[in-house]
């Protein structure tokens, strides 16, 4: 529980900065100046940084970002996004928040241990996503929510997302930015309806490459903690 800002490097401090100002300006320019998605998009970000780092305080903001999200979402009618953020990315980042802080690196105790799965984690997430899916695309039907296609892909993408990040898996930053990309589409949708929303798009757009950011940041940790781990099963 270290200040995570300690740990990023000069580089990443200078990416988080111009992320901030980009997300900003878009949402000051749009024309509907809307704070709700000024602060998910600014917590969003910061989240997506310091998970990209492994620190478990990108999971916690990414459940405030949740709860906001959801409530964005709500708003727009994309009852998909609002039931999958706040019925599941949001107690899965909690989960998260807890199998990170009980798995500390053995180099770094302010990085999180990265899990290699084994094919029952494979058989078990194959299965749940699969139910997870069906189930969804269902209730969203039932809602009657618009681009049912594209909600439904989002929650497909949502779901490994989160559950890679709880199992500690290095791909859980690239479900993500399949999610960011799913998302992008969907908001571009609402935006051609109501322009308010175009800076929703500037904020995924930005997380996108966070979340590729953070899928690279990760196989790296993954490849020096492998190393190391070796050295010492050798000594």
């Amino acid at each position: 529980m270290s200040n995570p800002i300690k740990a990023l490097s000069r580089n990443e401090r200078i990416f988080w900065i111009v992320s901030l100002i980009i997300v900003t300006l878009s949402n000051f320019f749009s024309g509907d100046f809307n704070i709700l998605t000024l602060a998910a998009a600014l917590i969003g970000v910061t989240a997506v940084l310091f998970g990209a780092k492994g620190n478990v305080w990108g999971q916690i903001l990414i459940s405030v970002f949740a709860i906001l999200y959801g409530i964005i979402s709500w708003r727009n009618r994309y009852w998909g996004e609002m039931i999958t953020y706040l019925g599941m990315s949001l107690p899965m980042a909690l989960w998260s928040i807890y199998t990170w802080i009980r798995n500390p690196s053995s180099e770094n105790t302010a990085e999180v241990k990265i899990n290699k799965l084994n094919a029952k984690n494979y058989i078990l997430l194959i299965s749940s996503g699969v139910a997870v899916t069906i189930g969804f695309y269902f209730l969203l039907k039932f809602f009657d929510t618009p681009n049912l296609i594209f909600s439904t892909l989002s929650i497909i993408t949502s779901f490994f997302a989160a559950a890679l990040t709880m199992l500690r898996s290095s791909y859980f930053a690239l479900w993500y930015a399949m999610n960011d990309v799913i998302l992008i589409v969907l908001w571009v949708m609402a935006s051609i309806a109501n322009p308010v929303y175009i800076p929703v798009i500037a904020n995924f757009v930005v997380f996108l490459f966070h979340d590729l950011y953070g899928f690279y940041s990760w196989k790296k940790r993954e490849k020096t903690q492998n190393t190391e781990e070796k050295t010492q099963n050798d000594v």
